[in-house]
C-alpha cells in the first residue's frame, strides 16, 4: 500500500467514525435508534452510493465477533450485579428455552408461510431469534424502566447469544444431516459450562493481579483489564467453549469488583463499545446489497411480524409466567426484543458455508432488523408509559474512583454527589465510615476546603477520601448505601455493632 492509499484509507475511516459521532447526536434528539444510521451511513458509501465495494463474508464475520466480544465486554462491565442477581435465573430461562420457543415457532410459521425448505426456515428462525447486546444496552439504558425490568432485558441479551451461534452453526454446517437435537443440546450445554467456568476463572485471577498492581500509569489500568477480558475470550473458544459468554461473565465479574481507576476503564470500556457499534453496523451497511434488498421486503415483513407478534410473545410467557412476572412487564419484554448486529452478523454463516438460500437469508434478516428496529425502538418510551413500567423517580449509584497507593497499603477514593444522590444534605459525620476512612478533601464550585464533621455535603461536591486497603471495600458499601438510603441507610446494623 502506498502512502497516498494509506492516507486516503485513513482519512475514509476517520471521516466514517465522525460521521457515526454525529449519528449518535442525531439519534439521541431525534429518538431514532443510533444503529439506523450507521446501517445507512454503511449504505451511503458502499456499492450503490460512493461505490466502496465490500464483499468479503469471511473477513466481515470475524470483524464482526470481535466487535460483539467488546460489546459484550463493555455491557458485562456496566452491569450492577446487586440488581441483576434477582433476575439473572429468568434471564437464563429466557436465554435459552426462550430462544427455542421463538426458534421452533418463527421456523414453522416461515415454513408454513413463506415457499422455503424446512432447512431454510429454521435457519431465519434461529438468526433472528436472539436479541441484540448492541440494541438493548443502548436503548435500555436510556429509558426510565424499572431496575427489574431493565436488568432482565440487558442479562437476556448478553446470555442468549451463545446458545443461536451454536444453532445456526449446527444447521448451516454438514452437521445438519448427522446431529440430532440431543446432541445440538449437549453441544451448547458444554459451551455454556465451558465458557462460564473459563469466564469466571480469569476474572478471578485478573482482579487479584489488577488489586495488587500498582502501574506507573493510570492509563495502563484500562488496556490491562480489556486485555483479561480477551484472554477469556480467547481460552474459551480454545477450550471449546463459548467465547461471548465467558467475555460477559468475566466482564461483568470485574466490573462488579473494587478495581484501580475503575471509572477510567469503565470511559475506555465504553468508548471502544461505541467504536466497535459504529465500525460493526457500517461495516454490515457496506455488505449488503440495496439492489437485492426490494425483493426480500415482503419476507422480511412476514417473518418479523411472526417474530414481533406472535413468537417473542409466547416465549416470554413460557419463561416469566414461572417467575410471576406480571402481563404489564411481559407485554414490555416482548415489544422490547430488539434485534441489530447479532441477527446480522449470524446471517453471514450461511454464507460461508455456502448454502444456496445464503444471500436470500442475509437480505431478509438485514431489512427484518431496520424495519422492525425502526418501530420497535421509537415507541419503547411510549409503550413503557402506557404499559406503567416506568421508574421516573430512580436514582443513579454513586460512581467511586480509586487509586492505590501501595508503598503506604492506602487508596484514595474519589466520587462526586450527584444532584440525584441522597449523599446530598448528609453530614460528614453521619456517614459513618469506618474508622480508618477519612474525608480529606472537598471541592465545592471551584474552592477546595478540608471538611469538618459539621460539613453538609452539597450536589456537585467532588469528594477526595483516604481509606486503608483492610476497610475499603466496607467504605465503598458505606457510601455506595447512603447514595442510594440516605443518612439512616444500614443504621439498625451499625448500632448492632
Amino acid at each position: 500500500m502506498s502512502a497516498d492509499d494509506l492516507n486516503v484509507t485513513v482519512l475514509a475511516v476517520s471521516a466514517a467514525l465522525l460521521a457515526g459521532v454525529v449519528a449518535v447526536r442525531i439519534a439521541t434528539r431525534s429518538g431514532l435508534p443510533g444503529l439506523l444510521l450507521y446501517l445507512g451511513i454503511g449504505l451511503a458509501i458502499g456499492e450503490s452510493g460512493l461505490g466502496i465495494g465490500f464483499e468479503d463474508v469471511e473477513l466481515a464475520m470475524v470483524l464482526g465477533s470481535l466487535a460483539l466480544a467488546v460489546i459484550l465486554a463493555e455491557g458485562g462491565f456496566t452491569t450492577q450485579w446487586s440488581v441483576t442477581r434477582p433476575v439473572a435465573a429468568m434471564s437464563i430461562v429466557l436465554a435459552t428455552v426462550g430462544v427455542g420457543v421463538s426458534v421452533a415457532v418463527t421456523g414453522g410459521l416461515t415454513y408454513l408461510i413463506l415457499d422455503v425448505d424446512l432447512r431454510t426456515a429454521l435457519l431465519l428462525g434461529a438468526v433472528v431469534s436472539s436479541t441484540d447486546a448492541a440494541a438493548v444496552f443502548s436503548v435500555m439504558r436510556q429509558l426510565p424502566i424499572t431496575r427489574r425490568l431493565r436488568a432482565t432485558l440487558e442479562a437476556e441479551s448478553g446470555f442468549n447469544d451463545p446458545p443461536v451461534i451454536i444453532l445456526v452453526t449446527v444447521i448451516a454446517s454438514d452437521a445438519w444431516d448427522s446431529s440430532g437435537p440431543l446432541a445440538i443440546g449437549a453441544l451448547m450445554l458444554q459451551q455454556l459450562v465451558v465458557g462460564l467456568l473459563v469466564g469466571l476463572a480469569v476474572a478471578w485471577v485478573g482482579q487479584w493481579v489488577l488489586g495488587r498492581s500498582a502501574l506507573p500509569a493510570a492509563g495502563l489500568y484500562p488496556l490491562a483489564t480489556i486485555a483479561i477480558l480477551f484472554v477469556a475470550f480467547s481460552l474459551a473458544g480454545m477450550a471449546g467453549g463459548s467465547p461471548f459468554l465467558a467475555v460477559y461473565v468475566a466482564g461483568m465479574w470485574l466490573g462488579n469488583t473494587t478495581l484501580p481507576h475503575r471509572s477510567a476503564t469503565a470511559g475506555f470500556a465504553e468508548g471502544l463499545a461505541w467504536v466497535a457499534q459504529i465500525g460493526l453496523f457500517i461495516m454490515l451497511g457496506l455488505l449488503a446489497s440495496p439492489g437485492r434488498l426490494l425483493d426480500a421486503l415482503l419476507p422480511a415483513l412476514l417473518v418479523g411480524s411472526v417474530l414481533l407478534l406472535v413468537a417473542r410473545p409466547l416465549s416470554v410467557l413460557v419463561c416469566a409466567t414461572p417467575y410471576r412476572v406480571p402481563w404489564r412487564e411481559q407485554a414490555f419484554m416482548s415489544w422490547a426484543g430488539l434485534r441489530g448486529a447479532v441477527p446480522i452478523v449470524l446471517a453471514t454463516i450461511p454464507i460461508t458455508q455456502g448454502l444456496p438460500s445464503a444471500h436470500q437469508i442475509f437480505d431478509v434478516v438485514f431489512l427484518l432488523v431496520v424495519v422492525f428496529t425502526l418501530v420497535q425502538g421509537p415507541t419503547l418510551p411510549w409503550v413503557a408509559k402506557k404499559l406503567g413500567v416506568t421508574d421516573e423517580e430512580r436514582t443513579t449509584d454513586v460512581t467511586i474512583e480509586s487509586a492505590p497507593l501501595e508503598d503506604i497499603d492506602v487508596t484514595v477514593l474519589q466520587l462526586t454527589v450527584s444532584a440525584d444522590s441522597r449523599l446530598a444534605g448528609v453530614y460528614v459525620d453521619e456517614l459513618r465510615l469506618p474508622g480508618d476512612a477519612v474525608i480529606t478533601l472537598i471541592r465545592r464550585r471551584g474552592e477546595i476546603f478540608a471538611p469538618k464533621e459539621s460539613t453538609v455535603l452539597r450536589a456537585g461536591d467532588h469528594l477526595l477520601l483516604a481509606t486503608s486497603n483492610e476497610v475499603r471495600s466496607a467504605a465503598e458499601r458505606r457510601l455506595r448505601a447512603v447514595s442510594r438510603g440516605g443518612r439512616l441507610a444500614g443504621w439498625t446494623a451499625l448500632r448492632a455493632r
